[in-house]
């Protein structure tokens, strides 16, 4: 048992706004996702057919490349964010929590690389 108020318990322990930050995030990459995903859906409708050379070409246009990067860029943002809010919600210990964190982290981190450098590797033309 404790002689400490409710408010002596919680003074000290942050504000009750730094999840705000987060909050924003979340809804400007999803305001961006849906920019960006409208973008590509009617790109890709455009197209006149998925093979190779077509979408190689598409690709390979500046403004195509850029804006392919940023949607790939944007997705892992946007998933990391939501995968956060679930893990820190759902992951009990707080080792586990942390080592689930960093692993999430490092996925997300190498699949926007990944993904950005296999656009940019198209735009550039350097074929292995």
């Amino acid at each position: 048992m404790s002689l400490r108020s409710p408010l002596g318990k919680v003074i000290g322990l942050g504000t009750a706004r730094e999840g705000a930050s987060h909050w924003w995030s979340q809804r400007v990459t999803a305001v961006a996702l849906l920019v960006l995903t409208v973008w590509f859906a009617s790109a890709l409708l455009s197209m006149p057919d998925f093979s190779y050379p077509v979408v190689t070409t598409w690709i390979g246009k500046p403004l195509n490349a850029i804006l392919m990067s940023l949607l790939v860029g944007t997705m892992a943002w946007h998933s990391q964010l939501g995968v956060q809010v679930v893990v820190e919600d759902y992951v009990t210990g707080k080792g586990l929590k942390i080592a689930t964190m960093l692993v999430l982290n490092f996925l997300h981190v190498a699949f926007a690389v990944a993904g950005v450098f296999a656009v940019l590797r198209i735009a550039f033309g350097t074929a292995a």
